[in-house]
């Protein structure tokens, strides 16, 4: 006779609740803890998605018989003077409009006082006085802002000494890495080696691909932005065509961001409504470039995530590491994607976080391409 007791469904019940219980607090300390050591995380974090940018040059020079560390601080200060290079260029492009900052600002006060007395004399209301009211206010806001700087400064100095230790956290990667493989390898065991290191050889291939891909969107953007600020007459076209380019390294919201550069400038400094009813135009025209012709065919057929997962990866990015969590969680999910094709039970994860089942919906130059064929053929018809 089988003695055993199977539990009543008021028992299952009750451990179902206790495992989602426990399930629920472990995913609210996960990310507590992200958030309490954030300033020692994402430069680690930021080490490791840049190592692996670095990581083909480095293998390269170590093909071609230079020693591993030698090839690292070649990469590395290789890096660090490009970033360099490319933070003095946009020095010099940004200076014209930083100099003429105060006088900008005069005329963005003016401006935005004769719109408040427009609006106030259609209301029958009476404005005196309006224009010193704003520059009081303005002085203000910006001595509260001075006070807040000050102490983001001494909130954040360990954040900049952390990012100081940026280079050092690649380097080790990068040195490590065969050290690193091998435990994985080890982890995962000898019946599932083969495709460990697959699956390396592809998060490795995704990170390249990725990061090189929103590094060309954004030098794309660089002259879209500028020649269509150019076309409508903006002054300092080039300037705010760079600056506003420099946010699509956030995705999907960065051409947005961006635009609200060229907009605040034409709508307070410029003080005219029909530029910045053009520039709005023009950015909702770069928004639909960017997002459904450059980033889906230069940066999304790299890392096959679905544009739903990265709209809410990046608000909780944003919300638990800030702009580095931004930057960071494309790369942190393709490669969580890649974990799980990777894993059997993971499967259907993987399906839900790629792109598979959306591809006839998607536009792609293949797409755009036999659609201009096609027009061709009528024109000559």
């Amino acid at each position: 006779m089988d003695n055993k007791t199977y539990p009543s469904q008021a028992e299952k019940g009750y451990l179902l609740v206790k495992r989602t219980a426990f399930i629920l607090l472990a995913i609210v300390l996960f990310i507590y803890g992200l958030i309490a050591i954030r300033n020692f995380l994402y430069p680690i974090a930021f080490g490791f998605v840049l190592a692996y940018l670095g990581y083909p040059l480095a293998r390269w020079f170590e093909i071609k018989g230079v020693p591993r560390i030698v090839a690292n601080l070649i990469v590395i200060l290789g890096t660090l003077a490009i970033i360099t290079g490319f933070i003095i260029a946009a020095y010099q492009i940004i200076t014209p409009f930083a100099i003429d900052f105060t006088e900008l600002a005069d005329r963005a006060i003016d401006n935005l006082a004769a719109m408040i007395v427009s609006a106030g004399q259609y209301f029958g209301l009476e404005m005196n006085n309006i224009t010193e009211t704003i520059s009081r206010q303005v002085s203000s806001a910006f001595e509260a802002g001075g006070e807040q700087l000050r102490n983001v400064f001494t909130a954040t100095t360990n954040t900049i000494v952390a990012f100081g230790l940026l280079p050092v956290y690649i380097f080790l990667f990068l040195y490590y890495r065969t050290k690193f493989m091998y435990f994985l390898l080890n982890v995962a065991g000898r019946s599932r080696r083969k495709e460990t290191v697959n699956m390396l050889r592809e998060i490795a291939r995704v990170m390249v691909r990725y990061l090189g891909g929103v590094i060309i969107v954004v030098f794309i953007l660089f002259f879209i932005n500028s020649i269509g600020l150019v076309i409508i007459g903006m002054q300092f076209a080039v300037p705010l065509g760079v600056t506003a380019a420099l946010f699509n390294f956030i995705p999907y919201f960065g051409t947005l961001l961006g635009g609200l550069v060229p907009l605040t400038y034409a709508f307070l400094i410029e003080g005219d409504p029909i530029l910045a009813f053009k520039v709005i135009i023009l950015f909702i025209i770069i928004q639909f470039i960017e997002n459904n012709i450059l980033t889906p065919n230069i940066v999304g057929g790299n890392v096959n995530i679905s544009p739903f997962f990265i709209i809410t990866g990046l608000v909780a990015g944003g919300m638990i590491w800030g702009i580095p969590g931004m930057l960071l969680i494309v790369p942190f999910l393709a490669t969580v994607r890649i974990l799980f094709k990777h894993i059997d039970f993971m499967h259907p994860y993987a399906f839900l976080l790629g792109v598979e089942g959306t591809e006839k919906h998607s536009i792609q130059m293949s797409k755009i391409k036999r659609i201009a064929k096609r027009f061709k053929m009528k024109i000559k018809k």
